[in-house]
């Protein structure tokens, strides 16, 4: 298991004054309850939704196990279903008709229009819904990026992995676990990318992974309501406890001309971030010129270098 466990706070009835000027400053997920949602938390059942949803066909995630992995890709990359069809799919336990398994998993993304130049956004890809689901005007509307339609089998297990920019996750019917991890344990989660090599968090492999056990652990639990603030860079990891439907509102927590403009999913990192990784890989390449013993002292004083220059001490 991770380091110590460190439960999420739940705040009910809070203003967008109080966020903005003394939550959000502190940068650390947060549940906020009893936040006006409209009527979707009670309207969007099974039937409903198939009904609203109808034949739209829907690229969907379909996995043989709970844990999906991104990084082997032990999961049927996309298929295609009618919504209908997948939203029963998803809240049954076994299929009779499936692809892999009468037990496969089920996980929707909701996809802009044309991929790769429009971002995800449940007002323009299911209209029917959008008079359902208010969401928090908690920042300003030019921030806004994109707002993500997530549906879940029950015991589906997301990968760990950050985002960059600033999210809500309205949990809107079912139930979610949620772990999430600092950014300043960044060192510890064996990262790929952007994503976390360790799977399965609750019982990590410590002999292959030793260092997952320093990583704190923050945790909570969301209900049908509840809303997730989980803040760019804050690696998360969730569970869903049961068949669910949850809504992602993305926003801009910096201004727009640092982030990647080719980024239709929020997961691009910024600009200026990439430009110094690719200049770290061709001083890598440049020490590799060098005997081992240089190469190795060189190293060292560039680490000491960074430490020095670009962490920061404002942070936990």
């Amino acid at each position: 298991m991770a380091g110590p466990r460190i439960l999420v706070p739940r705040l009910e009835g809070v203003s967008r004054e109080r966020f903005m000027q003394h939550l959000y400053p502190q940068r650390k997920p947060l549940v906020l309850e009893g936040i006006d949602l409209g009527a979707c938390t009670s309207k969007w059942t099974v039937d409903y939704l198939s009904q609203v949803g109808g034949k739209k066909e829907v690229k969907i995630h379909v996995a043989a196990v709970a844990q999906m992995d991104f990084i082997k890709f032990f999961f049927v990359y996309f298929r295609t279903l009618p919504f209908d069809e997948l939203v029963q799919r998803a809240a049954e336990e076994r299929h009779k008709e499936f692809f892999i398994s009468e037990d496969e998993k089920y996980y929707l993304r909701s996809l802009g229009e044309d991929p790769r130049k429009d971002v995800a956004d449940i007002r323009k890809q299911f209209p029917l819904l959008e008079g359902d689901i208010k969401f928090p005007e908690f920042f300003k509307e030019e921030l806004f990026f994109s707002s993500v339609f997530r549906i879940s089998s029950p015991g589906l297990q997301l990968w760990t992995h950050y985002d960059v920019m600033d999210n809500f996750l309205i949990q809107v019917t079912g139930k979610k676990r949620v772990i999430l991890f600092s950014p300043r344990d960044a060192q510890y989660l064996y990262l790929s990318g952007t994503k976390s090599e360790v799977l399965n968090i609750d019982n990590p492999d410590l002999v292959k992974y030793p260092l997952f056990s320093k990583a704190r652990r923050y945790e909570c639990t969301l209900g049908a309501g509840d809303v997730l603030f989980i803040p760019a860079l804050w690696f998360h990891n969730v569970i869903s406890e049961e068949f669910g439907v949850g809504v992602n509102i993305f926003w801009k927590h910096l201004p727009s001309e640092c982030y990647d403009k080719t980024d239709t999913y929020g997961n691009k990192d910024p600009t200026a971030a990439s430009r110094a990784a690719q200049i770290l890989d061709r001083a890598l390449k440049t020490l590799a010129e060098l005997p081992e013993e240089y190469r190795d002292f060189y190293a060292r004083r560039m680490v000491l270098h960074i430490q020095d220059k670009a962490y920061s001490k404002n942070f936990e």
